[in-house]
């Protein structure tokens, strides 16, 4: 029976993606390349077909590309049913029926989320709604705010100093602009990296000429008498006239259309075992609906079987690829989905990369190179073991520690090249406490399971 309905399943099903996303692109030619030939939809919130964003905060922003230019090619004929510039707005598990925006309604036999983050917005209403407050995380944001770069603001202000925050104050300077940015932590990067990288981060943006503002945070946006931002305060009393803010406290997991659903979907977004299929608020796992992408929550062997939340392009590609093969597939035939994280920036001429899950490690050692020199590896342990590197213009080595954290390598390292000196020692890898919010962390510890009994969860009303 469950051969015949897999069958039919591939042949005739209705398979719903709800976001337009990379995530939802590559999960849509998994299934056609995998041989799905039944009814495909892709539901959207925004009014394009899938672009790619890491380019909105590198290359758009300084003029390089058009963001009409960051539209992800098909590798594969899709034949899909596009449904775009609608939103989805409801679940009904019982019914397989996807609710949107403008009241239609899609049934489907198997469901797959992506419907990935959206940018922190600057929490006063009225402040955010001044003209030259900015936020950057779609094409019309990036469009947007390199108009506003271009004409040449006397100082751009930017809140939050995590990698987007980071790169756009990097991005500001090449233009030649004037920058501050505040950020509530020590240092830049410190939510993502840890302290002692984020020192070398801040001294990078101090030689870059970025006036760093750490340890404070803002208190209030100022306007004009025609509702144009001209001023940020701070915790400090200080006072920074600015033509341009952007918000860059980090991001959102797009979940809340699943409330009342019955799905184990929260702030910390969606959670789903190893073949991404989401669990319902109970911790039982579904078996129609699955999730990808940045929304997704999934344990990982490698780190203690840890919930992960990543914020990654990789793993967005690497995930849709196995929630679409197992979406299709019988059980035998499904695999998990255990993608290393990593991630990279690039920023005043320095391009940084991690793998691993550097908030995991309590301790760090700088393994090659030198920190005063801004060409390292720095590697994370924890209980033992090493779980993630980093690397400042030094990628050659990310793939050998990335091996080394698969086969679970014990941390402090022995390897002869590590430096001997006092900076190759293990150090606190000093990261803030993760009760107290930061900026800009592209990996985020979420627990167990969504029945974890740390947790409530308060399932709506169908």
């Amino acid at each position: 029976m469950a051969a015949d309905y897999g069958d039919w399943l591939r042949r005739e099903g209705r398979i719903v993606i709800v976001g337009a996303s990379l995530a939802g692109l590559r999960a849509a030619e998994t299934l056609r390349a995998e041989g799905f030939t039944g009814e495909l939809t892709l539901i959207g919130d925004e009014p394009y077909e899938p672009y790619d964003r890491p380019p909105l905060s590198k290359a758009v922003l300084l003029g390089r590309a058009t963001p009409q230019h960051t539209e992800l090619p098909h590798r594969w004929e899709i034949d899909a049913k596009w449904r775009l510039g609608v939103a989805a707005t409801g679940l009904d598990l019982a019914a397989k029926r996807v609710r949107l925006a403008d009241g239609d309604e899609v049934e489907y036999d198997r469901l797959l989320i992506a419907t990935g983050v959206r940018a922190r917005p600057w929490p006063k209403e009225e402040e955010s709604r001044l003209d030259g407050v900015c936020l950057l995380r779609t094409r019309e944001d990036a469009a947007g705010l390199y108009r506003r770069l271009k004409a040449g603001p006397r100082r751009v202000f930017v809140i939050g100093a995590g990698f987007t925050g980071s790169e756009i104050a990097s991005g500001c300077r090449e233009m030649g602009l004037a920058v501050t940015v505040a950020e509530r932590a020590g240092a830049p990067l410190v939510g993502a990296l840890g302290g002692v990288i984020g020192a070398v981060a801040a001294d990078l943006q101090l030689e870059n000429g970025v006036d760093l503002r750490t340890h404070v945070t803002v208190t209030a946006l100022e306007g004009d008498a025609v509702g144009r931002v001209r001023a940020v305060h701070l915790s400090d009393e200080s006072t920074v006239e600015t033509d341009v803010v952007v918000v860059s406290l980090g991001s959102m997991r797009n979940t809340e259309w699943l409330t009342g659903s019955g799905l184990g979907a929260g702030p910390r977004g969606i959670a789903c075992d190893a073949g991404c299929r989401a669990f319902d608020f109970r911790g039982i796992v579904t078996d129609d609906v699955f999730v990808a992408g940045d929304v997704a929550r999934s344990p990982h062997a490698l780190f203690g079987y840890q919930f992960l939340s990543l914020e990654h392009w990789g793993n967005a590609l690497a995930q849709a690829e196995t929630a679409a093969h197992n979406m299709i597939c019988p059980g035998a035939e499904r695999r998990p989905h255990l993608w290393m994280p990593a991630f990279w920036s690039s920023q005043f001429g320095v391009n940084i990369k991690s793998v691993g899950v550097p908030p995991m490690g309590e301790q760090l050692m700088i393994t090659q190179g030198s920190l005063a020199e801004r060409r390292f590896v720095g590697v994370y342990g924890h209980q033992g073991r090493m779980v993630a590197a980093v690397s400042f213009d030094n990628t050659r080595w990310l793939e050998f520690y990335q091996r080394q954290i698969e086969r679970g390598a014990p941390f402090p390292v022995e390897f002869p090249t590590v430096d001997r000196r006092p900076e190759g020692r293990p150090v606190p890898a000093d990261f803030p406490d993760p009760s107290l919010p930061t900026h800009g962390p592209t990996v985020t510890l979420s627990g167990y399971s969504p029945a974890d009994q740390h947790l409530v969860f308060t399932p709506g009303r169908h």
